[in-house]
């Protein structure tokens, strides 16, 4: 077998997310085929690249000597690719590419955007790995990208990308069914949760580690399942599972959503975006640098922070806990 381009990227994804079932999510395909593809690359090259434990997948001696040559390609071609791409969306008109993880903001900030900026082609990539939209953003295939990075979980920011803190910490809460015990207090204690099985993604960048820690602080060893968040609201729905949630999620008939006592499970909300990034998509003319943010950065980010304080008080539990706390996000900015 001939090693191309994609096989490079695919070794380079594993020794990122550590694990073939995370590296696969962000490829874009099956684990099994990802596993497939890995055997054949070993056995073109005759040994492992990676050592399969427990905990994920290391590389080997030849591992890291294979990616050290490797990654240099895989940017190069990335840088290639971009830079065509700029220039063909040059020719086509203004345009910006947005990478968001979930959130309840992002129908706020686009419908903002649109209005901001007429004729622009404003197009949105969702993904569950804040990392994956951050090494999309560096090598030009998004303008920005609105992450959360999860308390004691720092994310991997690529050199070179302008910051924005939307919020410094926004507390998580938790999701239960609508007649569990505790779904009736105001505030939820997490002793109260110790006899229920808990749901998390894992694929999620810092999702599980976060929870873990918690648990653990709080001395408690629940049962975990592993899968997607749309699954969890079904499992909850029924009292099978509770999980985390963002404060923004709106409560159903069949669950509600409760803070937690002294909100142990926080995250940072940050906005990205390359140097440049905003001329490049050809909206240089919006707006003033601001922070580092280049041409046009401020308005993008005020209207992102007017969407998220939209969708923050249109939650009543948030809004109530955003009351109790005196948060300044009861109050707009000044014009």
């Amino acid at each position: 077998m001939e090693l191309e381009v994609r096989h490079l990227r695919a070794l380079c994804a594993i020794a990122d997310a550590g694990s073939l079932h995370k590296a696969a999510r962000q490829l874009g395909m099956s684990q099994p085929s990802l596993t497939t593809q890995l055997r054949r690359i070993e056995n073109s090259l005759g040994a492992e690249l990676f050592s399969r434990e427990r905990t994920g997948c290391r590389p080997t001696l030849l591992g890291h000597s294979v990616l050290s040559r490797a990654r240099p390609l895989v940017a190069g071609m990335a840088a290639l690719v971009s830079e065509a791409r700029a220039a063909a969306d040059r020719s086509a008109g203004p345009r910006l590419r947005i990478g968001s993880t979930a959130s309840r903001a992002l129908a706020g900030w686009l419908r903002r955007l649109r209005e901001r900026l007429p004729g622009t082609d404003i197009s949105l990539q969702m993904d569950v790995s804040a990392n994956a939209l951050l090494r999309q953003v560096a090598a030009g295939g998004l303008d920005v990208a609105f992450v959360h990075e999860v308390e004691g979980c720092p994310l991997r920011v690529p050199p070179g990308l302008d910051r924005r803190v939307l919020v410094e910490r926004e507390p998580q809460f938790i999701s239960l069914a609508r007649d569990h015990p505790a779904a009736g207090r105001q505030i939820v204690e997490l002793a109260d949760l110790a006899g229920d099985r808990w749901m998390i993604d894992p694929t999620v960048d810092g999702e599980w580690d976060g929870l873990r820690r918690v648990l653990a602080e709080a001395g408690l060893n629940p049962d975990v399942l592993h899968g997607d968040y749309l699954t969890a609201a079904s499992l909850i729905a029924v009292g099978e599972a509770i999980a985390p949630c963002q404060p923004t999620s709106v409560p159903r008939e069949d669950l509600v959503v409760r803070p937690l006592r002294d909100d142990p499970l926080g995250v940072r909300l940050l906005l990205f975006s390359r140097p440049g990034a905003y001329e490049g998509a050809g909206i240089a003319g919006v707006g003033t640098a601001a922070d580092g943010d280049g041409p046009g950065g401020a308005e993008v980010y005020a209207d992102l922070e007017a969407a998220y304080r939209e969708a923050a008080l249109g939650a009543v539990v948030y809004r109530q806990w955003l009351m109790r706390n005196k948060s300044p996000l009861l109050h707009a900015p000044a014009a």
